[in-house]
């Protein structure tokens, strides 16, 4: 763990790498040295083209046995063959730590790390958002979206560390949507994502994936910087992001 001070935590992180058969050993060279520069790795969901088990063993072929902890969610991509459960299984047992409105807490460099992850779900943003109304099948989109976020909060809240951070798929603020068309925002966050993390002192970051045409930084209402960490939008294996308990966020 040198480079980084006692007291802060290096946070590597990057979604939407859409492994299979075809891509593996795109990210491996970059991994190999992650202990050099990261402290544990955060996969932001979308690790998968189809989400089958074999391109969930692509994965872990790829983020497995990394010299830092590794801690994922699944994204859409990954659910799209309805075997989600075989592809954690598959991730967890390459070593890999997979949440989905749970949690887990690391000790880095001295610091408590505590995660809550979840895919999260769409829904839209304050003034421009699905609501509980008419059909049967709009009020189920919206109900899916609204309970993700209200367990991945409690996941959130619960967690006993030093610094928090929230891991999702969808993103919890517009701003890091920018450049995606308008028309798709309500299928690539929603708002009540940023309200569990903002119900959550001591949140020091928000990381997700899925706007492939987005941007990489926002933030949340109540102040919480947001990272869209999709390949496509950083264009590299991984960024890093530093931490430090009194919850200061500074590019590593």
């Amino acid at each position: 763990m040198s480079g980084t001070s006692e007291g802060c935590v290096r946070v590597a992180a990057v979604g939407d790498v859409h492994l299979d058969q075809d891509v593996v050993g795109r990210y491996r060279p970059a991994l190999e040295h992650l202990g050099e520069k990261a402290d544990l790795l955060l996969l932001a969901g979308d690790l998968t083209r189809h989400g089958t088990p074999e391109e969930a063993a692509c994965v872990a072929r790829e983020f497995g046995g990394l010299p830092v902890p590794v801690v994922a969610i699944l994204g859409n991509h990954d659910y799209h063959s309805d075997q989600q459960n075989a592809v954690s299984g598959v991730l967890q047992e390459a070593g890999l730590t997979v949440l989905e409105c749970t949690s887990t807490v690391l000790t880095c460099n001295g610091v408590r790390v505590g995660i809550a992850g979840t895919k999260g779900f769409g829904g839209g943003f304050a003034g421009a958002c699905a609501s509980e109304f008419g059909e049967p099948e709009m009020k189920a989109f919206t109900r899916h979206g609204r309970e993700l976020a209200a367990r991945f909060g409690t996941a959130l809240a619960a967690l006993d560390c030093d610094v928090r951070i929230a891991l999702t798929h969808y993103s919890p603020v517009p701003e890091t949507l920018l450049g995606e068309p308008l028309e798709i925002y309500p299928f690539l966050g929603s708002y009540h994502l940023a309200q569990a993390i903002d119900a959550t002192p001591g949140t020091a970051l928000a990381v997700h994936g899925h706007a492939h045409a987005g941007s990489e930084r926002g933030t949340t209402p109540g102040g919480v910087p947001v990272r869209n960490v999709a390949h496509p939008v950083i264009k590299q294996a991984y960024n890093v992001y530093q931490l430090s308990v009194s919850e200061l966020l500074t590019p590593a």
